[in-house]
């Protein structure tokens, strides 16, 4: 979509939803409101909207349109907001409530891409009981454990000694009620953000970190970002359409992010779903979209633009 075929009328009344109760509240807040101050810019009526339990009420009351979903984590990529709107009949950005619980949860998500013959690192389901000394020899050494329904790295730990794998499940399940257990995959990480259909350019991600936390994602300068990504064209364009496959195997539409992980060998492994990425300075789909020739701005109306999908 160009710059000139947006009519900024056509959208109605904008609520931004923003917030939210979930662990990953203060980058939602932050990148709503750019959202905001993008569709401003355009000249949408929008209004930011910081979400509770009486969002349906404050939805009903300011005669909105459609809705622009800027919540991350819990409440605004599992299903629970886009069942809400759904039920009040109100337009939304992104996957609809299928699309969403599927991103949402890491073990579904697996399921699925295993189903279809996509590549994803081996796992395992995990209680609080579960034996160190089985995981390792499942999975070998380092093992990565993560709560299923979080997003941002919360909860996540990256383990490389049997000792401390009790005490990143018990983390894990701090955060959660359902947890698992990941092969670690030797090599590059990369990621991919998905608008309309289309992969944008493929983006490296670097740390000095153990890995790609949430101190890396939001806090530390230290974080590389390398677009062009450093692949061959071939290599580049076969992770692009792994990732367009893995959204499309998990029934995600309008917008998101597909994170990728490969070995030394160069084999690609699909790690997550993100059907609500950040959308702060840090954060990865505004960037591939500028390296696409793509501003701020015009990904915030192609975004919006998705809200007039079909969503059943």
């Amino acid at each position: 979509m160009s710059e000139l075929a947006f009519n900024a009328n056509s959208f109605g009344r904008v609520a931004v939803l923003l917030g939210g109760r979930s662990a990953e509240r203060e980058i939602s807040l932050k990148s709503g409101h750019a959202v905001l101050a993008a569709l401003q810019s355009l000249g949408v009526d929008a209004v930011e909207l910081d979400v509770d339990k009486n969002v349906s009420e404050h939805l009903r009351q300011n005669n909105f349109d459609r809705a622009f979903i800027v919540l991350h984590g819990r409440g605004g990529e599992d299903g629970e907001i886009q069942g809400v709107l759904q039920s009040l009949q109100l337009p939304y950005t992104g996957s609809g409530i299928t699309g969403a619980v599927l991103s949402m949860n890491k073990r579904l998500s697996k399921q699925v891409w295993e189903s279809q013959g996509l590549p994803t690192p081996k796992y395992m389901r995990l209680t609080r009981q579960s034996s160190p000394a089985q995981l390792v020899a499942e999975l070998g050494l380092p093992i990565v454990i993560k709560p299923v329904n979080e997003g941002s790295s919360i909860g996540m730990s990256k383990v490389t000694s049997a000792e401390t794998l009790e005490q990143a499940i018990n983390l894990a399940f701090d955060y959660d009620d359902e947890v698992i257990a990941e092969q670690w995959i030797h090599g590059a990480e990369y990621t991919v953000s998905i608008l309309n259909g289309e992969a944008l350019p493929v983006i490296r991600l670097t740390t000095p970190r153990d890995f790609y936390d949430f101190e890396a994602k939001y806090l530390a300068d230290s974080t590389e970002y390398l677009c062009p990504c450093g692949l061959s064209d071939a290599d580049e364009k076969r992770c692009q359409q792994l990732a367009i496959n893995a959204f499309n195997a998990l029934n995600m539409s309008g917008w998101g992010r597909i994170d990728v992980m490969a070995d030394q060998q160069g084999n690609f492994y699909l790690l997550e779903a993100n059907s609500v990425p950040g959308m702060t300075d840090h954060s990865l789909v505004p960037m591939a979209a500028r390296q696409a020739g793509i501003s701020f701005e015009n990904l915030v109306a192609q975004v919006l633009q998705s809200s007039f999908e079909d969503k059943r």
